[in-house]
């Protein structure tokens, strides 16, 4: 590998924390300003992705600007609940309830903490309160039949009384299952790809070590990879990458980073680069995004950066857009992109393994995606279906075209 260019991406995100802190730390001494819904859009990602802590931080800050936003009050309570901490879940479900006594959200959530705190009596006591308020609510109703059921026979409980809702938000570790193929209309035989990621969620951030396997070209290839996320504040995270394989069909080495940031307005910036290092040829890309979320709805912007060897350099990029549904982990969206993107594949000219000239081909990318879950199940499902148009590399200013699908199975737990 070539030291020097890795000291010099790794002393550019050095620069990067350096002039992220300061800015942060007079960031939170400023009143909030930022727009409260996108803001709780923001921290209710952060809940379910097993960031409670940092969603509070979030939430409360929401509240010094915004003291009657029942939304955020409600979800403070519900991340203590999520948490296990049933009894500082409760305190907060009381404030609202006292108020807000016709609040149907609240007071389902209410009912479930003491449900999962096994304080059935509780649980019921509130089921009834809240029908005098709310005297034709079925799923209430429901509910308290549920209590009332489980103890005369434990084995009747209904979804109502063991629903896994918010117990899911707790589940920041999984197992992925994944698996591709691209078929080609002329040239090449088809590609296959596969592989198995775990995922550990701690107080610093996730952990991903993944196994990646393709067979291309008639070669067989597997890839190890790690993957880090260091959430160093509410607002500043990072995402690195080291990746290793002794196939010519992959890098030897991949090396990748970037700093993430959390602006006002729903906005979210990154700055990093990515190393790849193959036989006979060493590559730097420089890349870095721009995000913004409205609503249930979230777009990206990211460019990639190559200098050329002859002082010119290769440009392209990925532009994203997503719809969230019921939550952070179910959505449909779609991925257009135009050039080399260092995350995707590598390609042969005539039988030897394209390295650098393959960044500079021409080439555009349109792919679908749709994650779904069912229910209280933990499982996650992804599907995508995309279509490639890109230059022959052996034939310049000639295509051809590639179809792609895959799924995806993740467990949490």
């Amino acid at each position: 590998m070539n030291r020097g260019i890795i000291h010099t991406i790794v002393g550019c995100l050095g620069i990067v924390f350096l002039g992220l802190f300061p800015k942060e730390a007079m960031t939170q001494e400023l009143a909030y300003t930022g727009d409260p819904d996108i803001s709780l859009r923001r921290a209710m990602v952060l809940a379910s992705d097993g960031r409670r802590d940092q969603a509070r931080d979030t939430l409360n800050t929401i509240l010094h600007q915004y003291p009657d936003y029942t939304d955020v009050k409600s979800l403070i309570a519900k991340t203590y609940s999520w948490d296990g901490d049933y009894e500082e879940a409760r305190k907060h479900f009381n404030r609202i309830t006292s108020e807000e006594r016709k609040n149907k959200e609240v007071w389902v959530a209410a009912i479930r903490n003491e449900i999962y705190a096994l304080n059935r009596n509780t649980a019921l006591g509130l089921a009834n309160k809240a029908l005098l308020y709310l005297p034709e609510d079925k799923e209430i109703d429901s509910i308290r039949a549920s209590i009332i059921d489980a103890w005369i026979d434990p084995s009747t409980s209904s979804d109502a009384v063991t629903s896994r809702e918010e117990e899911l938000k707790k589940l920041t570790n999984s197992v992925t299952i994944f698996s591709s193929a691209d078929i080609f209309d002329v040239v090449f035989d088809p590609m296959y790809y596969s592989g198995l990621e775990l995922q550990f969620g701690t107080a610093y951030g996730k952990i991903i070590p993944r196994v990646n396997y393709s067979n291309r070209f008639k070669i067989d290839g597997i890839q190890y990879e790690l993957d880090l996320y260091p959430q160093f504040s509410k607002s500043v995270y990072a995402y690195l990458n080291y990746g290793y394989s002794d196939s010519e069909i992959y890098p030897e080495h991949r090396v990748g980073g970037d700093v993430y940031v959390n602006l006002p307005k729903g906005i979210e910036a990154s700055l990093g680069a990515r190393f790849l290092s193959f036989t006979d040829s060493d590559v730097s890309i420089f890349t870095g995004s721009a995000g913004f979320y409205k609503g249930n709805y979230y777009f990206s912007l990211r460019p990639y950066i190559t200098p050329r060897k002859n002082s010119t350099m290769g440009i392209s990029g990925v532009l994203t857009a997503r719809k969230y549904l019921k939550d952070a982990n179910n959505y449909i969206g779609m991925t257009a992109g135009m050039g080399f993107m260092p995350e995707f594949r590598q390609f042969l000219a005539n039988t030897t393994l394209v390295a650098e000239t393959m960044l500079f081909v021409e080439s555009q990318q349109l792919m679908a995606e749709y994650q779904f879950s069912f229910g209280s199940n933990p499982s996650l499902y992804r599907a995508h279906l995309g279509l490639t148009r890109q230059e022959f590399v052996f034939a310049a200013g000639n295509y051809f075209w590639a179809i792609s699908a895959g799924l995806r199975y993740q467990v949490r737990f």
